[in-house]
């Protein structure tokens, strides 16, 4: 087997790292957290990495103030789109509505 040299071992692990700066949402509810979309009316703190550990950054009042905070480029994409609203295709599913 043969070693790895160290500065291409340290160069990939620091592509597996979690980069400093880095936002994430968790919701202020009782209970173990869950998936964002199934209390989208709860408040959110959101948490920046620090390098080391998240700290507190900010609270917001439901899922989609968190989700402005986390991606705002999400925000100016979607005013690029004024009032596109994207259509099924044609098909008979049964998940569709007759």
């Amino acid at each position: 087997m043969e070693d790895e040299p160290l500065d291409r071992w340290a160069a990939r692990r620091e592509g597996r790292l979690r980069k400093p700066g880095e936002l994430k949402a968790v919701t202020l509810s009782s209970g173990p957290q869950r998936a964002a979309h199934l209390d989208p009316d709860a408040p959110r703190l959101i948490l920046k990495w620090d390098g080391f550990a998240w700290q507190a950054l900010t609270t917001v009042e439901n899922y989609a103030a968190a989700c402005q905070v986390l991606n705002p480029s999400a925000q100016a994409e979607a005013a690029q789109l004024p009032g596109h609203t994207p259509r099924l295709g044609k098909g008979s599913g049964r998940h569709r509505k007759p």
